[in-house]
C-alpha cells in the first residue's frame, strides 16, 4: 500500500509540474504574493532577532537597574543677559551657587536611599599614554571597584584594586585589551608601568575585551571600555585634578552668588566651566521596579543639596531601551501585516488560478473520472498543483528574504540575523496556503459528475 500511494503522490506531482512548465508565465504572476509574503516573513524574523540580539547585549552593557546620573557644566556666555536689572534697584538677576555633583552626594545617597545596592562614580579626563616612546590618546577615568560590576565588566588577567590601593591613592591601574595591544605589542602588560600624562602607573589589571558598537556607544552615552584606563578614584584626585580645589581668584560668595568686580562697580557672573568633582555616577538600585521611585527620591535630595541649582541630570537607560524595543516592535508588526496581506493575496490569486484551471480541464476531468479515476485522485492531482506552486514561490521568496535582509543591514546599519527556523517556517507558510487556499477548487473539480464535465465545451 505504501508503495502504490508514493507511486500516486510521485505521478500526481509529476503531471501538475507539466501543466505549470506549460502555463509559466501564469504560474510565475500567481505565484508573486507568495513571494513576496515569503521574502517579507524571512525579513520581519530577520530584523527581529537582530534586534533582539541588540537589546540583550545593550542590557549588558549598561547594566541591569542602573540610574546615571550626569552633571551639567556650567557653560553660559558671560555676555548674555548678566547685564539685565530691575527698574528700582539695579540689582542683577543671578544664578544661585551650586557646589556640584561630588563625593559628597555618593556618601548621602548610599545612607539616605534605602534601594540603592552600589554605587559607582566616575571622572574623566582625555590624556595620553606613554610607553617606550609610543604615546596613544586614552582616556583616564577614576572609578571605585563597584565600577565593574555596574558595568558588566570582567577582568580577563590580573586584579581589582585593593582596599589599600583604593584608599592610599597608589599609582596603579587597570588598562582596556587596546590598550594594551597598542603599548606592548605581543607582550603581556601585567606588573609593568605605564606613563599616563606625567603620573608613572603600575599595570595590575586587564579587562576583558568587549565589543560595542558605534550605534551602542551614541545611543547610550557609553564609551568604547577597551581603550580606557582605570585608577582609583582618590588616586585621579591626589595624583591629577580635584575640581573642589579652587585656584582662581578671590570670588565673592555673598548671598549664594559667584561675582566678580569692584566692591561699589557693577558685578557680573562668569561661567564657572565644569565645576563638578565627578563626572557621572551610576546608581544601582535593588529591584527594576524601585528604578523610577528611587530616580524620583535621588532628584529632589540632589536639587536640595544643590541649592535648588538644576545642575545634573538623570537618565534610566533600560527605560530608553525599552523604548527602542518598542519602536522596533511597531515595525516589525507593520512588516508582519504586510507580509500576511501579500501571503493572503498569494493564496487568493493560487484559488483562483486553480479555479480557472478546473474550468478549462473540464472535459479532461470527466474522461479521466470516466476511466476510473476516484474524487480523492481528483482532489490531489490539483492540491499537487497548488502546493507546487507554492513551494515554487517559497523558494524564490526565501532567495529573495536572504538579499533583502543582507541588503538591509548594508544599507540601513540594521543587524539582522538569519536562522534555519525561520526559513523552514516560511516554506511551513507557503506549503500551508497553497494546501488551505487549493482545497476549494480541488473540491470543486472533484465534485464533478463525468457524464456532464465530458459534454462541457
Amino acid at each position: 500500500m505504501d508503495k502504490i500511494l508514493l507511486e500516486q503522490i510521485k505521478s500526481n506531482f509529476i503531471e501538475a509540474y507539466r501543466i505549470i512548465v506549460i502555463n509559466k508565465v501564469r504560474t510565475f504572476l500567481t505565484a508573486l504574493g507568495i513571494i513576496f509574503g515569503v521574502a517579507a516573513v524571512i525579513t520581519m524574523l530577520a530584523i527581529g532577532n537582530g534586534a533582539e540580539k541588540e537589546i540583550l547585549s545593550q542590557l549588558e552593557l549598561v547594566g541591569v537597574n542602573n540610574i546615571v546620573i550626569e552633571p551639567i557644566p556650567d557653560e553660559e556666555d558671560e555676555n548674555s543677559s548678566d547685564e539685565e536689572s530691575d527698574e528700582e534697584g539695579g540689582a542683577t538677576e543671578q544664578k544661585r551657587f551650586s557646589k556640584g555633583l561630588d563625593l559628597l552626594d555618593v556618601s548621602s545617597i548610599s545612607k539616605i536611599v534605602p534601594s540603592v545596592k552600589r554605587l559607582s562614580p566616575e571622572i574623566i579626563m582625555d590624556t595620553y599614554v606613554i610607553n617606550k616612546g609610543k604615546q596613544n590618546g586614552v582616556k583616564l577615568i577614576g572609578i571605585t571597584n563597584a565600577y565593574f560590576e555596574t558595568s558588566n565588566i570582567s577582568l580577563g588577567r590580573g586584579t581589582k584594586f585593593s582596599e589599600a590601593q583604593s584608599n592610599n591613592a597608589m599609582p596603579v591601574c587597570i588598562i582596556g585589551e587596546k590598550v594594551e595591544k597598542k603599548l606592548f605589542t605581543g607582550e603581556s602588560a601585567l606588573g609593568k608601568q605605564i606613563k599616563v600624562k606625567d603620573v608613572w602607573l603600575k599595570v595590575i589589571g586587564i579587562i576583558e575585551e568587549k565589543l560595542i558598537s558605534e550605534k551602542a556607544q551614541e545611543n547610550l552615552g557609553i564609551r568604547d571600555l577597551n581603550q580606557d584606563v582605570y585608577i582609583p578614584i582618590k588616586t585621579f584626585l591626589v595624583r591629577y585634578k580635584d575640581r573642589k580645589i579652587i585656584h582662581d581668584k578671590q570670588l565673592d560668595f555673598s548671598g549664594g552668588i559667584i561675582m566678580v568686580g569692584n566692591q561699589n562697580g557693577p558685578k557680573k557672573r562668569i561661567p564657572r566651566g565644569n565645576y563638578h568633582q565627578i563626572d557621572r555616577l551610576t546608581v544601582q538600585v535593588n529591584n527594576s521596579s524601585e528604578l523610577k521611585g528611587t530616580a524620583e527620591v535621588i532628584s529632589r535630595m540632589l536639587k536640595r543639596k544643590h541649592n535648588d541649582v538644576l545642575d545634573f541630570e538623570i537618565s534610566i537607560p533600560i527605560n530608553l531601551l525599552k523604548q527602542q524595543q518598542k519602536t522596533k516592535q511597531i515595525f516589525n508588526i507593520v512588516l508582519s501585516i504586510i507580509a500576511g496581506i501579500s501571503l493572503l493575496i498569494g493564496g487568493i490569486g493560487i484559488m483562483n488560478i486553480m479555479l480557472a484551471s478546473v474550468l478549462e480541464r473540464t472535459k479532461e476531468i470527466g474522461i479521466v473520472r470516466a476511466l476510473g479515476a476516484t474524487r480523492q485522485d481528483v482532489i490531489w492531482q490539483f492540491l499537487s498543483e497548488s502546493i507546487l506552486i507554492s513551494l515554487g514561490g517559497g523558494i524564490i521568496g526565501v532567495i529573495l528574504g536572504i538579499i533583502a535582509s543582507f541588503g538591509l543591514e548594508k544599507l540601513t546599519g540594521i543587524e539582522t540575523i538569519l536562522t534555519i527556523s525561520s526559513i523552514l517556517l516560511s516554506f511551513f507558510v507557503a506549503t500551508l496556503v497553497g494546501l488551505v487556499f487549493g482545497v476549494f477548487p480541488a473540491r470543486s473539480a472533484a465534485n464533478k459528475r463525468p457524464i456532464e464535465a465530458i459534454r462541457h465545451e
